[in-house]
């Protein structure tokens, strides 16, 4: 099994290093074409890696799913561990969005040049990575060593739905983060940006760019995020690979996917709600885990997965309905102002 650590390692360095490298070797502004074009190959690649989580767990290359999963204490074949993995991606790409409502108020508040934002967001994945990596096998240990603590992770996602649900991020002072102030007075900031840097050498001294702190709060937003979404996943397995893969394909394509909907995340505005009630509906099957199996069969991954597909699906359908009702009802009293401007007095 190290050796598919290692190689999938090595695949997601060559990927990052393809992309900083050489696609976007030079500072530009990321346009909605390109955008939605990587969009479409990181998903295309998360989706394509069920091929080879299928046939490794199926054929149990090199020790994959030799342990039962300690979440149902099951040997993970390879149906049941591409029906975990995608469940699993799934959730994850999902509670991602909510992290770009955050990315695009700091991008504003810091008022970040389009030029630079794709240089932040990549090595605040690179950041996000190694995170999750940590806080997912802390994870694992935790519930080989307790299982009861999945109770706790339940209850956890339960109160944080209700926290999403009430929670204003609207104007919220990334300069009053106790991160950004210890930043601020470790070391002395520019009052202007220069270029791509995060900090500079001036007076013999380092300074650190508003890149840089912009840099901090998405990193200290991610690891808050983090928190919030790991434990979901615990829900549906606690494999370490299936755990950190999704997770990673998931975060890979957060930063295409924040270009592609930075322009129109004001047309989602029920798609907070639709997360909210994701994490609400795997918080209670963690609590309700041994209950729902007996009522619903081994096969509960498979509802678990529609479940959250269909509650996505219904916060985006409402959000463009509510859109184009609101549409039509601007279209109408635009027309009623105009009507009125042309009654004779």
């Amino acid at each position: 099994m190290v050796f598919i650590w290692i190689g999938f390692i090595v695949l997601i360095l060559a990927l990052l290093a393809l992309d900083l490298g050489v696609v976007h070797r030079r500072a530009h502004a990321v346009g909605m074409r390109e955008a939605l074009a990587w969009s479409a190959v990181w998903v295309a690649l998360g989706l394509s890696f069920t091929v080879f989580i299928y046939f490794g767990y199926e054929q149990h290359w090199l020790g994959m799913g030799g342990r039962p999963d300690p979440i149902d204490g099951l040997i993970n074949d390879g149906w049941s561990a591409s029906l975990k993995y995608l469940t699993g991606y799934v959730v994850e790409k999902s509670l991602s969005v909510d992290n770009i409502f955050v990315i695009a108020m700091l991008f504003g508040f810091f008022a970040v040049p389009a030029a630079y934002q794709h240089r932040v967001l990549f090595w605040g994945i690179m950041g996000a990575l190694i995170m999750r990596g940590a806080m997912i096998g802390l994870g694992v240990q935790l519930i080989a060593a307790a299982h009861w603590i999945l109770y706790v992770f339940g209850a956890f996602l339960i109160v944080t739905a209700v926290k999403m649900l009430l929670m204003k991020t609207d104007h919220v002072d990334p300069s009053h983060n106790i991160v950004v102030r210890l930043a601020r007075r470790c070391f002395p900031v520019s009052d202007r940006y220069h270029g791509g840097s995060f900090a500079i050498r001036h007076e013999g001294r380092w300074h650190l760019t508003p890149l840089a702190i912009a840099l901090i709060m998405i990193e200290t937003t991610d690891l808050i995020f983090a928190v919030d979404s790991i434990p979901a996943i615990f829900a549906i397995t606690a494999d370490p690979f299936l755990v950190f893969t999704s997770n990673v394909f998931a975060i890979l394509g957060l930063r295409a996917l924040y270009f592609a909907l930075a322009g129109m995340m004001g047309k989602f505005r029920y798609l907070k709600v639709s997360l909210a009630v994701v994490l609400a509906l795997v918080g209670g099957k963690m609590l309700a885990a041994e209950w729902l199996k007996q009522v619903m069969g081994p096969h509960f991954t498979l509802y678990l997965l529609a479940a959250v597909m269909a509650i996505l699906g219904a916060g985006v359908v409402a959000s463009l309905l509510r859109g184009n009702q609101q549409m039509h009802t601007d279209e109408s009293d635009g027309a009623a102002q105009k009507k009125e401007a042309r009654q004779p007095v």
